[in-house]
């Protein structure tokens, strides 16, 4: 009897077992015609074999831009030389991730002559990314994508990639036109993304409703996100047909006991919300989807400060404007107008490597809000105050002579040499 040949790859062979469809089955059907691959694959199985990555990180800049291309070199190329180079182009995606077929036919022509003919959908900004090209192979490739009417992603301290949901395209949950937005801000902010000037990096994520399909609270420095502030849309000819078909337990058990603010109730088959109380979870609309819909007052909730994991581990965003409309030229303006104001009083004060979430936990949200103009609302508040004494400044007692004034630590970046503390209460 032959012996079977053994495997160069025993611990990546392993990752093909199972019921689900695995990478390591579509890189080696790949790799019989790109040999690349095949070494991508060795260096992959050496690095499970001694639990380190082999990977070293910088950028390339391709003429005129900032960003947009990840270059990863392999410390062990003298053993795998094809894939010694082995960069990442980021291309901006189509709004809500809508592409016909013939764009996708021309990223994988443009893939398969550039680069190893591996591309994601999508990194987790939003980007494309087109894997596996050398140096000279990654310019090429960004030339011909340009002139095929697509754009280089973002990267390093400046604006990212925008991101949103499919929005009024497909969702009749949309609140707001999160395609148009999207385009808007990227067209607005394109050489924000080009040419990174900002402490660290920001991301915008748009989502349509609450539902947040694009994940926008928690991997985005300033979500938008869809609401209403009117009531909700009740259609009780659609909740007596949901009762009969699914019984008055069925709703009392998955929509009135669910609601978070207890504003429902049913009586006679007919549902009665309590508006003022309703925080917009939309679960209840989810559950009855035909019977309950969004208001018709719709506009957005803006948040700020989303995060993953650095300087003050992972942060979830909260509100700092609670609402407004984003429907005409003037909507917009007041949009971009925001934007540029809370981008001026980061960059100015922030730190390296500062996320902007991070930035208002430095200085506090009181200082934040008066250095971008805004007005303090309750709406703010991130969560309930666990401390039952308040200290009002003014009704104070006079300090102890030689008692500093306490003043958050914001940083003026115009004095070079030395840090110094800004008083923000003059």
């Amino acid at each position: 009897m032959s012996k079977k040949k053994e495997s160069k790859t025993p611990l990546l062979d392993d990752l093909e077992d199972g019921p689900w469809p695995s990478f390591i089955t579509d890189l080696k059907n790949l790799a019989k015609k790109k040999p690349a691959v095949g070494q991508l694959l060795g260096q992959l199985e050496q690095s499970y074999e001694e639990r380190w990555d082999h990977w070293l990180g910088t950028v390339i800049n391709t003429p005129g831009y900032g960003g947009g291309i990840i270059a990863r070199y392999s410390d062990i190329g003298n053993k795998f030389p094809d894939i010694a180079q082995f960069h990442t182009i980021r291309v901006i995606e189509p709004a809500g991730w809508v592409y016909s077929t013939d764009a996708l036919r021309q990223l994988c022509d443009i893939s398969e002559k550039y680069s190893a003919g591996i591309l994601q959908f999508h990194g987790m900004t939003g980007d494309i990314l087109m894997l596996g090209s050398n140096n000279e192979k990654t310019l090429e490739a960004a030339e011909e994508l340009m002139e095929k009417g697509w754009d280089i992603g973002g990267s390093g301290n400046g604006l990212r990639t925008l991101s949103c949901c499919i929005g009024p395209a497909y969702c009749e949950m949309a609140c707001f036109d999160t395609l148009k937005t999207t385009k808007f801000l990227t067209d607005t902010f394109i050489s924000q993304l080009h040419r990174p000037e900002f402490p660290y990096k920001f991301k915008f994520k748009l989502s349509g409703c609450p539902n947040d399909c694009a994940n926008s609270i928690q991997r985005s420095d300033m979500p938008i996100i869809g609401t209403w502030r009117d009531e909700i849309q009740v259609n009780q000819e659609e909740v007596k047909k949901f009762i009969d078909e699914k019984g008055e337990e069925y709703v009392v058990d998955n929509v009135i006991t669910r609601c978070p603010t207890k504003c429902i109730t049913l009586k006679n088959k007919k549902i009665e919300i309590d508006d003022k109380n309703c925080v917009k979870c939309m679960h209840c609309i989810n559950v009855m989807h035909k019977a309950l819909a969004p208001g018709k007052d719709r506009g957005v909730t803006i948040l700020l400060g989303g995060k993953r994991t650095l300087k003050i581990g992972d942060t979830m965003s909260s509100v700092i404007v609670p609402f407004m409309k984003l429907e005409t030229d003037e909507d917009y303006e007041k949009l971009i107008d925001l934007v540029r104001r809370i981008w001026e009083f980061w960059t100015e004060h922030g730190m390296d490597h500062e996320r902007v979430g991070e930035f208002i936990d430095r200085v506090g949200l009181g200082t934040f809000l008066d250095g971008i103009g805004l007005e303090p609302d309750p709406q703010m508040v991130r969560h309930p105050r666990t401390n039952p004494y308040i200290k009002f400044e003014e009704l104070a007692p006079p300090k102890i002579d030689g008692e500093p004034k306490v003043a958050p630590n914001v940083v003026d970046k115009e004095i070079e040499g030395r840090e110094i503390v800004v008083d923000m209460q003059k």
